[in-house]
């Protein structure tokens, strides 16, 4: 219950950073006049723009979190990320198909397409990785993510490079950030992101099962390969949706469950909500700091995470490492 409260404070605490600092400061006035609709002077204005991406930033962290505690849940892989597996690549290449081929590009059909292609690349990787003895080992998963990843950016890049309309609206949304919020675009992805929650968090408990390994999971009773879709269902969702309306963000899935797991413990019925505290308080203080390290200009969020996630990224292979040795 400490912690809860802790993490409550930590996210309300970096939503009135996400509020305040820019590169405009703004005062209490200005922070009300904004609230109120009165946009007269610059800081009001800026402080208008500012909600929406700080709800935005909030909303995208959590669902990220989410997403990257149930794929790790769901492989038993430690290094498992929506990045990391191909997911967002495969969002992102259903984005560039639609934009170049379709001519797709309002908010609405970027997340259908954007769910598309992650449950595609989703079920590709875990059918690669499940070739060969020992099935789909951690590992395998790994080096399929990574080199499908790798295939969608070769894919992306051939569809882009002879269409210079579609990568000038590209180029800024495959970075990923939150800079584009807006009230219509939270009103048309919440549903997406909160029908992708439930499922998560009723996935719980067959995550709970899952992590004793198939055998004795069934051996309780677990439906093993039912709970499993399931939950990667909900992902999914949470990460098609997310990508879709922020961009191919990396790296939040992978450093909150191994955050959270030291706080709460591996026991998903716990560790999903704290998650989502934690993924939403994360993205919106990398977001401050993109707008904060180089005034007048931004640095968008995905860099941001990128920088904070790549070190951590190789300190849990060196342990996974030293794990095994």
């Amino acid at each position: 219950m400490i912690w809860l409260l802790v993490l409550v404070a930590f996210v309300a605490v970096a939503a009135v950073l996400s509020v305040t600092l820019g590169a405009r400061s703004v005062s209490i006035n200005d922070i009300w006049a904004g609230l109120s609709g009165n946009v007269d002077t610059a800081s009001a204005a800026a402080v208008a723009k500012r909600v929406p991406r700080t709800f935005l930033a909030l909303l995208i962290g959590a669902a990220l979190a989410i997403a990257g505690t149930v794929m790790q849940g769901v492989t038993r892989n430690p290094l498992a990320d929506p990045q990391i597996l191909g997911i967002n690549g495969g969002a992102s290449l259903a984005v560039v198909v639609g934009l170049a081929f379709f001519g797709i590009t309002d908010a609405f059909g970027y997340i259908w397409l954007a769910m598309l292609g992650a449950a595609v690349a989703a079920v590709f990787v875990y059918t690669v990785g499940s070739l060969g003895r020992g099935g789909a080992s951690p590992l395998k998963l790994a080096l399929a993510g990574a080199a499908t990843a790798v295939a969608f950016t070769s894919l992306i890049s051939a569809i882009l490079l002879p269409r210079i309309d579609v990568m000038s609206v590209f180029r800024f949304w495959q970075i990923g950030g939150v800079g584009g919020a807006s009230p219509d675009k939270i009103l048309l992805v919440i549903p997406f992101l909160l029908v992708g929650a439930v499922i998560c968090f009723a996935s719980a408990g067959g995550l709970n099962s899952l992590a004793l390994g198939d055998d004795l999971a069934a051996g309780l009773g677990e439906r093993v390969q039912t709970a499993r879709l399931l939950a990667a269902v909900g992902a999914v969702i949470l990460c098609g949706a997310a990508t879709a309306v922020a961009g191919p963000i990396g790296f939040v899935g992978l450093i909150v469950p191994h955050v959270c797991r030291l706080l709460v413990g591996p026991d998903h019925r716990w560790l999903l909500p704290v998650s989502a505290l934690v993924g939403g308080g994360l993205l919106t203080i990398a977001d401050v700091v993109g707008r904060v390290i180089a005034p007048p200009q931004e640095v968008e969020v995905g860099v941001v995470t990128a920088l904070i996630g790549a070190p951590f990224f190789i300190a849990i292979v060196r342990r996974q490492k030293m794990r095994a040795l």
